[in-house]
């Protein structure tokens, strides 16, 4: 089995472990703002969206995502579908500096370059997966573009205005608060980062080495200042029309130690509840789909498959989706209960019962080759 640290060094330094190296294919898309710098794997597969990822500050697409998307349950449903990694202006591998004087673009302008990368692609309508920053970027793209989005996956989401800088320095006690630090405390909790050592080691060493520094601190100040999300969760008789709420489906994912607890929380308040699920994953902090991405893909699995793309997603080993209420706890792993408070809806109940059928009356079998 892969330790945290050999999955975090596969995760930033190599490429996905995708059969068919040669559909990746390379892009740097001019867009209002600036230019994009995007990995596609695959091409638009019918009528199906594309999955596209957005990461968070102090990382790439690489280093956030590969470990989940070599992940073996995670690629089978992406045999599926076509997969766009997007990397934020001078966030990818050997981005070269900005020049002095340089405006980074602001949050909301990053969620406006996305529709140009959709329409250079060819891309008609997506699922995003975004990590913190990314997470706020794909909401503020899904909130404008409601029409392009088919579902969200929201890891570490944080809806509110209020800039995490300040907070973050004033838990450095005895730290030189220096920007590498200060962008460690925002992924990892006190004790993650007094505890789980190597993993720790392995993305400061990334964060201050791999990422260029004041392309890092441009990108930390666009996050900084961004906007309140203003979603509100609609009452008796409101609509999408009269209020600002995402209207697709939405999976919040946090790990019970994440220092983004609260704020993912607060964002579920927010939000529709019944086109909203929460997962609080257990024994997890502030990295879910490089330190659990196991139980992330099972949990995408059952997303998407409440979407309605079960066919599509066959891998899924033909677990049922029947309507059941949600109410309670269920867990990817009996040993290891994961907390996923939902509402009533088809995605809620897709998930939750598919991974509570999994735990009751599925034995995995050994995967032909």
């Amino acid at each position: 089995r892969q330790t945290e640290r050999e999955r975090a060094l596969e995760g930033h330094r190599g490429q996905e472990t995708w059969r068919g190296k040669e559909n990746y294919r390379e892009h740097d898309i001019e867009t209002p703002h600036g230019v994009l710098h995007v990995t596609m794997r695959g091409v638009p597969k019918g009528n199906r969206p594309v999955i596209l990822t957005y990461h968070d500050i102090g990382l790439n697409h690489k280093s956030c995502f590969n470990t989940l998307f070599n992940y073996e349950d995670m690629q089978e449903i992406t045999q599926h579908f076509a997969v766009v990694h997007v990397d934020a202006p001078g966030q990818q591998e050997a981005a070269p500096p900005f020049p002095t004087g340089y405006q980074y673009p602001t949050m909301e302008q990053l969620a406006e370059m996305l529709p140009s990368v959709m329409t250079q692609l060819k891309v008609n309508s997506v699922i995003g997966i975004g990590v913190g920053a990314g997470a706020y970027i794909l909401s503020r793209f899904a909130l404008n573009n409601p029409t392009l989005v088919e579902g969200l996956v929201l890891i570490n989401v944080d809806p509110c205005a209020e800039g995490w800088i300040d907070w973050a320095a004033s838990k450095l006690t005895g730290w030189t608060s220096n920007l590498v630090d200060i962008v460690m405390a925002h992924h990892f909790s006190a004790d993650e980062l007094t505890d789980n050592l190597e993993l720790i080691q392995t993305y400061r060493l990334h964060i201050a080495q791999d990422i260029n520094q004041d392309n890092l601190a441009l990108f930390c100040g666009s996050y900084q200042y961004r906007l309140d999300l203003d979603v509100e969760r609609p009452l008796v008789g409101q609509t999408a029309e009269t209020i600002n709420t995402l209207t697709c489906p939405s999976l919040l994912v946090v790990g019970d130690t994440s220092p983004a607890v609260d704020a993912v929380v607060e964002c579920n308040s927010r939000l529709d509840p019944a086109k909203t699920t929460l997962f609080k994953m257990a024994d997890c902090g502030g990295l879910p789909q490089v330190v659990q991405p196991g139980k992330l893909a099972e949990a995408f699995k059952y997303f998407v498959q409440g979407m309605g793309y079960s066919k599509a997603t066959c891998c899924c080993r033909g677990l049922p989706i029947s309507p059941l209420t949600i109410d309670g706890l269920w867990s990817l792993d009996p040993s290891q209960q994961q907390h996923l408070k939902g509402p009533l809806s088809s995605v809620g109940r897709a998930v939750a019962n598919s991974i509570s059928s999994s735990v009751q009356t599925f034995t995995p079998q050994p995967r032909s080759r």
